[in-house]
């Protein structure tokens, strides 16, 4: 294949896995574990405690070696200390030395990553994060809040391709945790991949792309989060329904009704065209419509349904 060829190829997953397991003892942590993380993607990572998020996410950094699998990371195996130049990491449990100030923290690490972080992007990093005005005093006297903050510099000082947040919003107020979203954002806005396992379902359902949920180590759905809620449903107050009515309401999806309220589930392929004839067709058979309202099933609904199938398959 020529040189030219090549540049034409698309770039490499931010993170490609493939069949990961992991046995501590006797209990399964990972059972055939697989996805992709695309550049500048945002994908969430999602399911109840002891589902294995953690322990996907060491394996993909090569803290933890994985019984079975493969891992890529920026197109790198992660048997190659290369693969995690590029990659900012915030763990779920961290700690930095109580006598050292947030430029102190920012400067090891940079050293650490051996990256030629400029001083003044350095200072940026920790206005990025709201620690500017505290540069200077010793990270012994944050609050856990502050120390999350912290963390979230360490992570992106070194410029990475990669970001990989385990719980980032774990000690943060409503305020932090907005920042944080904004800051997803910003790195998605940038072309850098981001890898978000977090317990905070409405800002997984703010920022990522696509939302792959564990339960007991093994993947239960993963997709785009259209793919995932699946249907969405209209509910119409209708007068008088005869079974000539009804028969039309079904032909636009699955039907359910209360009272005077009828529920109609669409499929994510409708074209939008779905509800207007729907309602045209209602019209030209005579039915008063009171009422047109959208429903959407929301993410936190789609992963509890998710995890209870599983709970009753098991």
């Amino acid at each position: 294949m020529t040189s030219g060829a090549l540049a034409d190829l698309p770039p490499s997953p931010a993170v490609w896995c493939s069949g990961l397991r992991k046995r501590y003892g006797r209990r399964t942590a990972v059972d055939d574990v697989s996805f992709t993380v695309g550049r500048g993607e945002v994908l969430g990572l999602l399911g109840p405690n002891g589902a294995g998020k953690t322990s996907v996410i060491k394996m993909l950094l090569g803290l933890v070696r994985p019984d079975a699998g493969e891992v890529l990371l920026l197109g790198r195996r992660s048997s190659d200390p290369r693969s995690r130049a590029a990659v900012g990491y915030l763990p779920e449990l961290f700690r930095y030395q109580p006598w050292l100030t947030p430029t102190e923290v920012l400067d090891l690490h940079v050293r650490l990553a051996r990256a030629d972080v400029p001083v003044e992007e350095r200072r940026e990093c920790l206005a990025l994060v709201g620690l500017a005005e505290r540069s200077g005093d010793r990270v012994g006297g944050f609050s856990k809040g502050m120390q999350q903050r912290l963390g979230l510099a360490v992570a992106l000082v070194a410029r990475p391709e990669l970001v990989v947040l385990d719980e980032p919003t774990s000690a943060l107020d409503p305020i932090g945790r907005v920042d944080v979203r904004d800051l997803v954002l910003s790195l998605k806005s940038r072309g850098v991949a981001v890898l978000l396992n977090s317990h905070l379902i409405g800002e997984v359902e703010r920022v990522c792309d696509r939302v792959v949920i564990l339960d007991q180590g093994k993947v239960a759905a993963s997709g785009t989060l259209a793919e995932l809620l699946g249907q969405h449903e209209v509910r119409l107050r209708l007068g008088e329904v005869d079974g000539r009515v009804e028969e039309r309401l079904r032909a636009a999806g699955s039907l359910a009704r209360s009272g005077d309220w009828f529920t109609v589930g669409l499929a994510t392929e409708d074209d939008g065209a779905t509800v207007p004839d729907l309602v045209r067709d209602l019209v030209g058979m005579g039915v008063r419509v009171h009422a047109v309202e959208p429903v959407r099933i929301s993410l936190e609904e789609r992963l509890l349904g998710i995890l209870r199938h599983e709970e009753a398959a098991r």
